[in-house]
């Protein structure tokens, strides 16, 4: 891959990244439609069987329903062939129900990381690692001694 092409792929992902930041589920939900094919794979478990661009927007909606004020820092970005990595940081306030818990109020912080494949410059797969323990643990759902 050429290192335009890696730029034009962290330019798509960096459009999808801003609209997430701004918590407004219809100008992300439109930027999925313009950003990932509409086919996505989405190598996580998503709500309700949903495939495709479909969970991909189950998911926000979920996630912004019960985190409102949630945002996503990039830590660290890597372009290798027709993949990009990224490293995050997600913080937010439980402010709705959230798998099946009632809002807490309480903050919580956690780090994921996804890979996304590129198809003809919009983004084809996701494999994604999201540290679930660490906000079920903050959210009190779970004790660890």
């Amino acid at each position: 891959m050429s290192a335009t092409q890696a730029a034009a792929n962290k330019a798509a992902f960096g459009r999808f990244h801003d609209a997430v930041n701004t918590g407004d589920t219809e100008l992300i939900a439109h930027t999925i439609d313009e950003v990932f094919t509409p086919d996505v794979l989405f190598h996580a478990p998503v709500p309700n069987g949903a495939t495709g661009v479909q969970a991909l927007k189950q998911v926000w909606t979920v996630l912004l329903r019960a985190f409102p004020d949630l945002h996503v820092a990039v830590e660290d970005a890597i372009a290798e062939g027709d993949k990009l990595v990224f490293r995050n940081t997600v913080t937010g306030t439980h402010r709705g129900d959230y798998r099946g818990l009632p809002p807490t109020g309480r903050p919580v912080r956690y780090a994921e990381i996804f890979v996304f494949r590129f198809t003809g410059g919009r983004i084809a797969e996701i494999w994604g690692v999201v540290d679930v323990l660490a906000q079920l643990r903050q959210l009190g759902r779970i004790q660890i001694p």
